[in-house]
C-alpha cells in the first residue's frame, strides 16, 4: 500500500488542525445561508423542516446532523471524503447493492451505550419486538443551541421506553479540514437526571460508524454475533469483489486482533474503486475508561467503547462508572476522514499527541 507522508500539524482546539484551514463565518439562518461570498470552508445549514443540520465544505456536503422520528438517536450521515465518496453504509436509510441488511441500529456515525441503569440504548431500533421495547431506551434531540462558524452545538435527553429523562446531552461537533483531509471533533456531556445513574460494562458502545461495504474485511463464512444480551445476528457469506478494509491500531494489531483490545488510536483504511481511503477514532486521554477498548468488527462496525472492559476480555477488571443526579461526565473524541493515500503511523500519533493537548 502507498501510503501518504504528508506532514500535518494539529492543534488542541482541532479546528485549526491542518493548515491551512478556511471556514467562512456565515449567518446560518432555518435551512439558509447568507454569505457575502462564495461558499468556501465549513457552513453548516439547519434545516429543522427536514430535521437536519447539513455540514458543507465548499458548498459540497461533508455530513449531516440528523434527528428524523424514525431514528432512536441523532446521526451523523451520510459522512463523505473530500473527493465526495461516501464511507458509511446506506442500509437502513438509502439501501445500496451488495450491502449487509444486519444491524438496523448502526447508522451512520453514532454516539451512545448498551447499559445504563439496566437499559440498552445501544441496540434500539425499528427492529426490536414491542413486547422488548421497555428494555431499551432512545436519545431524543431537543434544540440546536448554536451554529458558529464551524462549531455545532444540540441539546438531547436520553429517556426510557415510558419517556423518563434519565440523562441530559449537550454536544458540541466541530467539523474542519483542508485538502484531502476531513475531521470531526465530538465533545458529549451527560447530565444526571436521575438520583443514581450507572454505566455498566459492556462491549455495545460507544462513539461508533457503520462503514460501507469496502472497508469491511473479506469474510468466506457465515458468522453469527451476540449482543450482550445473547441475540444473535446472522452475518451472511457476501460477493467479497471491492472489500478490502483493515484495521490498524496505536499498538501495532491489525485486522481482526484490534478488538477488544484498548488503543489510544484505531484507523481503518480501504481502496474503494480506486480511492485509497483512511479513517480513524483517536481517544482522549481525559475520557473515562482511557484508553478505550476496540469494538471494531470486520463485518463494517467500527467502534471505540470507554466504558467497555471485561465486556471484551473477562480477565480485566469490571468497569463501572455512576453519576448522581446534578453531576456530568464528558467524552472527547475525534473522527479523522483522509483520502488520496492511506493514513500513517506518523500522522496518526501527531493527530493524537495534538488533539491531546
Amino acid at each position: 500500500m502507498k501510503q501518504s507522508r504528508k506532514k500535518i500539524k494539529a492543534t488542541g482546539a482541532i479546528t485549526s488542525a491542518i493548515a491551512p484551514l478556511a471556514i467562512l463565518l456565515c449567518t446560518v439562518l432555518v435551512g439558509t445561508v447568507a454569505c457575502g461570498s462564495a461558499q468556501k470552508g465549513i457552513v453548516i445549514v439547519a434545516d429543522e423542516a427536514q430535521r437536519k443540520v447539513d455540514i458543507l465544505y465548499d458548498g459540497n456536503l461533508f455530513t449531516s446532523y440528523m434527528y428524523p422520528t424514525d431514528l432512536e438517536k441523532p446521526v451523523l450521515y451520510p459522512i463523505y471524503t473530500a473527493k465526495g465518496t461516501v464511507i458509511t453504509r446506506g442500509f437502513p436509510r438509502d439501501p445500496r447493492p451488495n450491502e449487509r441488511p444486519d444491524h438496523p441500529h448502526h447508522v451512520g456515525a453514532w454516539f451512545n451505550f448498551g447499559d445504563v441503569n439496566g437499559i440498552d440504548f445501544w441496540g434500539n431500533s425499528y427492529d426490536i419486538p414491542a413486547k422488548d421495547k421497555p428494555k431499551y431506551g432512545s436519545i431524543r434531540h431537543r434544540n440546536i443551541v448554536s451554529i458558529q462558524g464551524n462549531i455545532l452545538v444540540i441539546a438531547a435527553d436520553w429517556v426510557d421506553y415510558f419517556d423518563k429523562t434519565m440523562l441530559k446531552e449537550e454536544t458540541t461537533f466541530k467539523f474542519s479540514g483542508s485538502g484531502d483531509w476531513r475531521l470531526i471533533e465530538r465533545i458529549t456531556q451527560l447530565t444526571a437526571q436521575l438520583d443514581t445513574v450507572v454505566f455498566s460494562d459492556t462491549k455495545e458502545g460507544m462513539i461508533a460508524i457503520r462503514m460501507d461495504r469496502a472497508f469491511e474485511e473479506p469474510s468466506n463464512q457465515p458468522e453469527i454475533f451476540l449482543d450482550a444480551k445473547g441475540n444473535p445476528t446472522e452475518v451472511k457469506v457476501m460477493n467479497n469483489e471491492g472489500v478490502n478494509g483493515v484495521y490498524r491500531n496505536s499498538e501495532g494489531f491489525e485486522k481482526g486482533a484490534v478488538w477488544g483490545k484498548p488503543a489510544r488510536w484505531v484507523s481503518l483504511s480501504a481502496d474503494k474503486a480506486g480511492e485509497k481511503i483512511s479513517v480513524a477514532i483517536i481517544d482522549h486521554k481525559h475520557n473515562p475508561g482511557y484508553p478505550a477498548h476496540s469494538h471494531a468488527r470486520g463485518y463494517g462496525l467500527f467502534s471505540t467503547n470507554n466504558m467497555g472492559s471485561q465486556g471484551f476480555n473477562e480477565n480485566e477488571p469490571w468497569f463501572k462508572l455512576t453519576i448522581t443526579k446534578g453531576q456530568s461526565t464528558t467524552f472527547r473524541h475525534l473522527i479523522v476522514v483522509k483520502t488520496n493515500g492511506f493514513v500513517t503511523d506518523d500522522e496518526m500519533n501527531q493527530l493524537f499527541t495534538d488533539f491531546n493537548q
